[in-house]
């Protein structure tokens, strides 16, 4: 039975490519249904659509499947449409004809809205977790290593003299410039789109500044149909974000790949972080950054998925809207596993020191060399073109030493001012009001 279900039904065929996976991603979104019927009812007591002890019999059968949620005891039964459906079915099972009143002025379309927005910002608030996790550790090892120098490549070929110091801290600070695009899709997720019903708003007299307040958002989406349509649009920013930091993920992962090769030998894991191969006895393979390498690729693909699908849908709701979970859903949980994972293998891998020493990595220096000619009085040009001919007739027999002092450089890496600009992305992010408000929402 179907909330919208009159006399007739769908044929099984139809029900079932119309439901897709819809069950599976309504499950995760069911603590999420129940917090915003329960900012809801408030709002319909306060404008007389519930008398005083119907709003609390419903607030009462509503945090009665909340605790049931976080428990794992709820489930969709067979034959129920979604989630929202679940939870007003339970209610008029238990409480009878009060649960039939809690869908007044509402329709299912800012109901899964608003669902979706409070389900993107708890993601939204664990990826900063950890986000945070990796960069803390990204500087601690930058600190750590700081005076092992390797070399930095162009066009992959050897170019000048580079430090595992400067390489953690490039990835840290790229995390933390990751996080202005999450500060972006946290904005757009931080606003109520209840209230808006099907998109042309309602009848009723609705305090959509209240139910605003209720669920801890910054503002609403004021324009009825603009909320309706601002599904998808949320959705493709926050891809951007995940795919910006799944890119920083992606070069992370495929430097370690080429570092562990035996050929570089600059960086390597214990054998029980690795893997082996069935006919070769030596091989320590690079699985996990392989798989994260991959996983980040898929992640990156997100936004033109996305755009894509979202063409040609003109304003108001759409189906189409409902297979947007399908890329964003398993993509949040991909980008929240390889950001752990790499966490953790991070924690163990061994540097190489004294790379530089070889004589192999002797034209690193070159552009020391010229630097200092140019320094004793020489001009630039001719520095580098006496230089290049000391190379080309192999004459050229550098101190391997480098002295470079200025900001953001092998000797002055600047890690408090990359520490200090993670911080200041990560405070714009008010995750207390959404805490405070969510306890009084279950607690009053």
């Amino acid at each position: 039975m179907k909330l919208w279900q009159k006399n007739t039904t769908n044929t099984k065929e139809v029900e079932q490519f119309t439901i897709g996976r819809d069950p599976e991603f309504d499950i995760v979104l069911a603590p999420f249904d129940v917090l915003g019927s329960l900012a809801h009812a408030t709002m319909l007591e306060s404008i007389g659509l519930l008398t005083r002890e119907e709003l609390q019999t419903l607030k009462a059968g509503l945090k009665e499947i909340y605790q049931e949620i976080l428990e794992g005891k709820f489930s969709i039964d067979p034959g129920v449409e979604d989630v929202h459906s679940q939870v007003e079915f339970l209610l008029t099972e238990r409480y009878g004809d009060v649960g039939k009143k809690l869908h007044s002025g509402r329709s299912r379309n800012d109901q899964v809205a608003v669902d979706l927005k409070l389900y993107y910002r708890s993601e939204i608030r664990e990826v900063l977790d950890a986000a945070k996790g990796l960069f803390d550790l990204l500087i601690s090892l930058a600190e750590k290593h700081k005076g092992d120098l390797m070399p930095g490549y162009t066009h992959t070929q050897l170019a000048m003299p580079s430090s595992f110091g400067l390489w953690f801290g490039a990835l840290a600070e790229s995390i933390a410039e990751d996080m202005e695009l999450w500060l972006a899709a946290y904005h757009l997720a931080d606003r109520n789109p209840l209230g808006s019903a099907a998109g042309f708003g309602s009848s009723f007299p609705l305090n959509r500044s209240m139910t605003t307040k209720l669920l801890g958002f910054k503002e609403m989406h004021y324009n009825v149909i603009n909320a309706q349509n601002g599904r998808g649009k949320t959705e493709k920013v926050i891809a951007f974000a995940m795919a910006g930091l799944a890119g920083t993920l992606n070069r992370l992962s495929d430097d370690i790949i080429i570092f562990m090769n035996q050929h570089f030998g600059f960086v390597k894991f214990p054998d029980n972080l690795t893997t082996g191969s069935s006919i070769m006895p030596h091989k320590k393979n690079p699985d996990v950054f392989e798989l994260i390498r991959a996983k980040a690729n898929q992640i990156q693909s997100g936004p033109q998925n996305l755009m894509m699908q979202m063409t040609n849908t003109s304003t108001g709701y759409h189906r189409d809207l409902q297979l947007l979970k399908e890329t964003t859903f398993p993509d949040f949980e991909k980008l929240k596993d390889c950001l752990n994972i790499t966490k953790f293998m991070l924690e163990h891998i061994e540097v190489k020191s004294g790379i530089l020493q070889e004589k192999f990595y002797k034209h690193l220096f070159s552009v020391e060399v010229v630097n200092e000619l140019v320094l004793q009085g020489m001009p630039f040009r001719d520095a580098y073109k006496k230089v290049g001919l000391d190379i080309e007739k192999d004459d050229f027999s550098p101190e391997q030493t480098v002295n470079h002092s200025h900001e953001g450089s092998i000797g002055q890496l600047c890690l408090p001012e990359i520490q200090a600009k993670m911080d200041q992305a990560l405070a714009k992010f008010d995750f207390s009001a959404i805490d405070s408000s969510y306890e009084k929402l279950l607690n009053n």
